[in-house]
């Protein structure tokens, strides 16, 4: 049997209620002449008539009145289930998780508590992940979004708002050749040793991240891999390698061992929300949208 056609059950509905093709098609906003062609229709899918129509009356045959009885129930149903769905896309409420790399600064945090003002029904729970698994964490589905250092090229990912771009500055050991320098340029870094962020962020990731060539194509030698920030200061504080950060980040973790200084020639960081493209919700676009306007503003 041809599949079912929404529409023409729904034409055969509002007829039985109105046993009138003009005012059926008023209702419906359609022509008396689409009716009748939507009421022919579901007659050839069941083989029978359903419609008796006189120039004085239109009524009902027994099966017209049997498929009615029926059927009405069944539509109704149908539409609850509809409506249903409409209502859970449109819904913020709810938990929202968003994920973070390292540290959640002051204006994020800032973000998520108005966010959560404008919908009181929304919680939104922060969830920090790994500095080596930026991206898994959001397409296994554990966190709803992520906000992530960039570039992000992972298939299935969406890319937000991209926010919070800051100039980099290179975590260096305290006595470090590096350390005494008001600036350094990317170009200097040949021949020093940067740590490795471990897998499994994707290779394209973690050479912007913690680069194995300077920009004219000079070697810079590889440290020891790390997971988190923490760890990466640490290998810095014990003399394995140089670590590039953003300004931010080296604020936040300003401590006596390590010295930051300026980097230039590399581009500036930045953060970006991104989600599954499978997995938007409304409370997840309305963050979305938080964010953006936040960025905007």
């Amino acid at each position: 049997m041809p599949e079912l056609e929404a529409r023409e059950l729904e034409c055969f509905l509002v007829l039985s209620e109105e046993l009138h093709f003009g005012r059926t098609a008023e209702r419906l906003y359609l022509s008396q002449s689409r009716v009748s062609q939507l009421l022919r229709a579901l007659e050839l899918r069941i083989g029978a008539r359903l419609v008796e129509r006189t120039s004085r009356r239109v009524r009902l045959t027994p099966l017209g009145v049997s498929l009615r009885d029926e059927l009405r129930p069944a539509y109704a149903a149908l539409l609850d289930v509809v409506e249903g769905a409409r209502a859970r896309a449109r819904d913020v409420g709810g938990v929202l998780r968003i994920g973070f790399l390292g540290f959640l600064d002051e204006d994020l945090a800032g973000l998520v508590r108005a966010f959560q003002r404008g919908h009181p029904g929304c919680e939104v729970h922060t969830v920090e992940m790994p500095l080596a698994d930026p991206f898994g964490p959001v397409l296994a589905g554990d966190v709803d979004a992520a906000i992530v250092l960039t570039p992000v090229r992972e298939p299935g990912l969406a890319v937000g708002p991209v926010f919070s771009e800051a100039p980099l500055t290179l975590a260096v050991p305290a006595r470090h050749p590096l350390a005494d320098r008001p600036s350094v340029r990317a170009e200097d870094l040949a021949g020093h040793t940067l740590v490795r962020i471990a897998g499994p962020a994707p290779r394209y990731w973690r050479d912007v991240q913690s680069p194995r060539l300077t920009p004219s194509g000079g070697a810079i030698p590889s440290g020891p891999t790390v997971s988190t920030i923490q760890e990466a200061l640490a290998m810095v504080a014990a003399g394995r390698g140089a670590m590039p950060l953003c300004v931010p980040t080296a604020r936040r973790h300003a401590r006596g061992d390590v010295v930051f200084v300026p980097l230039t020639g590399l581009p500036d960081s930045a953060l970006a929300l991104v989600w599954h493209r499978d997995r938007a919700t409304a409370r997840l676009r309305a963050f979305a949208g938080a964010v953006a306007d936040g960025v905007r503003g």
